[in-house]
């Protein structure tokens, strides 16, 4: 999390975390007074949530101090100091200009942005019952604290005033883009509203806040609370590396002798892979795709529909027919209609695609005299045999060569070639951490030796631990305060092995690992100079991390780091051969399930009135118009969908990640085709230059076309997913 500038900055409404409030209008509202905000600093001086970091590498965060008691008090003191120095900039008599108030903007908030960062930890990382009831708690004080700074009257003033004046033209583009990005982000956001719009504004703020965070809770608690436990008897088909994870996870849980497969992806997907327990299949399926729809007090739907209903409310006193055409209007993709063209381009290929795959998994279960039909609990079980004979690849011969730390290593061979990059261990108790599985590393630039600065990695899953993989920034690059020292992480579910056995990861797991790793980078090579300017446009930040993964498939990673966890050997060239030919197998299953939660999600924001919506009968009878095939659901179904309704980042957005994947596609095609091939340095240097060091300080189809030398085709999508081309227009 950021402070409330840098959200607004990047035109994410600190609604889009924490939802909104019933605060009263803010012209009747006072912000924090001078002796208010003494009184706090007296009352906290010494909460260790808010103090400067210390230590080197400018100052780390101060994990190993991390307690829950202090975390609501460094909030409020936090908001205090926030509101008390936005007073300071609303009180100065001179003119507004681009430094006493966009720059001024930009330097407040770190007593703030310091106690997020710890936040977010309780939040993604080591959730408990204690953290979740501040949460609810604090999460209407945050949003009244965020409709506080973006209906501050005066506050818009000076920044209207900036950003409609003649100094606009004497800033450089950078100066430029970032007074007109904080501006969005006020103007898009309730600032211009008079002051009855603003107290509902507010108040639709309040109510959407509580039900993201009951949103979250209930998949957390669908996910905390399930597992299921196996006897050795029950483990047909299952390979050792599954096995000895499981038997971990049931040891961690108590169930010595047993073996536990858990409620979360990670899990279930290998499960659903290898069991030869058709009626285990079946359970493990329909627990996880259940999340959140049980009609019990985890249920979400109503949830849903209530998130619908506000958040159209709420764009309709901006101006706005729906939901989707306010969230798209600064994308890549700039109106739904632009988004679903895309997506509806690729949808008939891809269900195409599934067809063909059915039938071979159907012939061959027939084959085998299995005497069923394939259903959803079937089709990664089925496709894996297919996947064996129809190219003699078995997924878990490959995992033998996927080690995590091998994979970590590879991550930094590929930064070293494109980015220059030197990754260091950095010794235990050097730098605190949250957790004992976090280890650190320092990034340095391998010629100059200058300090980038610092990689934490979270790696694996437990109790209180989100789902999924993603990346978090601690502290990003601003060279205006000399701030340079960038602090990032990458965070992942894998299941630890049995002690003294190495990590085996999928080969999707693998790509994952690159992917997230992508963020990273792209944090990491960050030369903005303001704070806001580390944001990005969400159909398009997806991009580089996806990129990224195109590396994994590279010889000299292959040749180096693909090696064999028990011998040493690498990858044989003959199974790298049938990685390669199998690279588009079973992609009508992935681009399915992607574009059918994709395009629920934005047809649900493309409507004019969701008040009193279904969603699931919503999302099975779109579904079926659609002709979605009935052996695969959604990759994330509506009420399990944490991208789109535990906060506003994805709403109308999960589209982005095939929006980015044309770039990624056709930026891939760039690599290939250069003399040097993936490491072609002209190519990495025009990588950085153009798509990674710029982060949001240069509108993406710019950077794309500097980089490119046109825009993206989706022609090059199409041939990496081995689609037919769709009819010219």
């Amino acid at each position: 999390m950021k402070s409330i500038p840098r959200l607004l900055g990047t035109a994410l409404v600190t609604a889009t975390l924490f939802g909104c409030n019933d605060a009263p209008a803010p012209d009747t509202q006072k912000t924090a007074t001078a002796a208010a905000v003494a009184q706090a600093v007296t009352a906290n001086q010494t909460n260790p949530l808010l103090q400067p970091w210390t230590g080197p590498y400018q100052g780390v965060p101060a994990f190993d101090q991390m307690q829950l008691a202090d975390l609501k008090p460094a909030l409020e003191q936090g908001m205090a100091e926030h509101l008390a120095d936005i007073d300071k900039i609303t009180a100065n008599p001179d003119a507004a200009t681009f430094d006493n108030t966009i720059v001024a903007l930009e330097g407040i908030g770190k007593a703030l942005d310091r106690v997020f960062t710890y936040y977010g930890i309780w939040s993604s990382n080591k959730s408990s019952e204690e953290f979740r009831a501040i949460q609810r708690e604090m999460a209407p004080k945050l949003s009244e604290f965020s409709s506080r700074i973006t209906q501050n009257e005066a506050l818009f003033k000076r920044i209207a005033a900036v950003y409609n004046s003649e100094q606009m033209a004497a800033l450089t583009p950078e100066q430029q883009r970032l007074t007109k990005l904080v501006y969005l982000g006020f103007a898009n956001n309730g600032a211009t509203l008079n002051a009855e719009q603003k107290k509902r504004y507010a108040a639709i703020n309040l109510r959407l806040s509580e039900l993201y965070t009951q949103f979250s809770n209930n998949i957390l608690a669908d996910e905390e609370n399930y597992a299921l436990y196996l006897s050795k008897e029950q483990l047909g088909g299952l390979p050792d590396s599954l096995i000895n994870a499981a038997a971990a996870a049931a040891a961690s849980r108590g169930k010595e002798g047993m073996y536990a497969i858990t409620n979360t992806r990670s899990s279930m997907d290998p499960f659903l892979t290898y069991s030869t327990e058709r009626e285990l299949r079946q359970k493990v399926w329909s627990t996880y795709y259940s999340r959140g729809d049980n009609a019990d007090a985890q249920d979400n739907n109503a949830l849903i529909a209530e998130i619908l209903a506000l958040r159209d409310e709420r764009v309709g006193l901006l101006g706005f027919d729906n939901y989707s055409t306010w969230r798209l209007q600064d994308r890549m993709a700039k109106s739904p209609e632009r988004a679903m063209d895309l997506m509806m381009s690729v949808w008939p290929a891809a269900i195409a695609r599934v067809k063909e795959e059915v039938t071979d998994m159907q012939a061959l279960a027939d084959l085998q005299g299995d005497n069923i039909t394939i259903e959803p609990w079937d089709y990664r079980f089925y496709a894996e045999k297919v996947r064996q004979a129809k190219y003699d690849l078995d997924s878990d011969e490959v995992k033998q060569y996927l080690q995590l730390d091998k994979l970590r290593e590879a991550m930094f061979y590929v930064a070293g070639r494109l980015f220059n990059f030197n990754f260091s261990a950095v010794p235990a108790d050097t730098v605190p951490v949250f957790h004992d599985d976090v280890k650190v590393w320092e990034v340095t630039d391998k010629t100059s030796g200058e300090h980038i600065g610092l990689w934490y990695l979270d790696p694996f899953a437990r109790s209180g631990k989100r789902s999924g993989a993603w990346a978090t920034s601690y502290r990003g690059y601003s060279n205006y305060d000399g701030v340079k020292n960038v602090l990032s992480s990458n965070n992942s579910n894998f299941m630890q092995s049995a002690p003294g056995e190495p990590v085996l990861i999928s080969w999707d797991d693998a790509e994952t690992y690159f992917h997230e790793f992508g963020h990273a980078l792209h944090a990491l090579s960050s030369k903005v100079t303001y704070p806001t300017l580390n944001g990005g446009v969400r159909d398009y930040t997806e991009f580089q991390s996806q990129l990224l993964e195109r590396w994994l498939l590279t010889d000299e990673v292959i040749s180096q780091f693909l090696v064999h966890h028990k011998t040493g050997e690498s990858m044989p060239a003959e199974l790298v051969a049938k990685i390669k030919k199998a690279a588009t197998f079973n992609e009508g299953f992935k681009t399915t399930e992607y574009l059918a939660s994709a395009i629920i999600d934005l047809k649900l924001h493309m409507l004019d009135d969701p008040a009193g919506i279904d969603p699931d009968a919503f999302e099975r009878d779109t579904l079926t118009a659609m002709g979605m095939p009935g052996e695969l659901v959604m990759r994330h179904r509506t009420p399990q969908f944490g991208h789109v309704f535990s906060g506003e980042g994805y709403a109308a957005a999960y589209y982005g990640y095939m929006w980015a994947e044309v770039l990624t596609s056709d930026a891939a095609e760039a690599f290939a085709e250069a003399p040097g091939g993936f490491y072609d340095k002209d190519m990495a240097a025009r990588l950085v230059q153009y798509l990674f060091s710029v982060r949001n300080a240069v509108d993406p189809e710019e950077a794309y076309r500097a980089f490119r030398g046109r825009d993206a085709k989706i022609e090059a999508l199409m041939r990496d997913r081995g689609f037919p081309l769709p009819p010219a227009k």
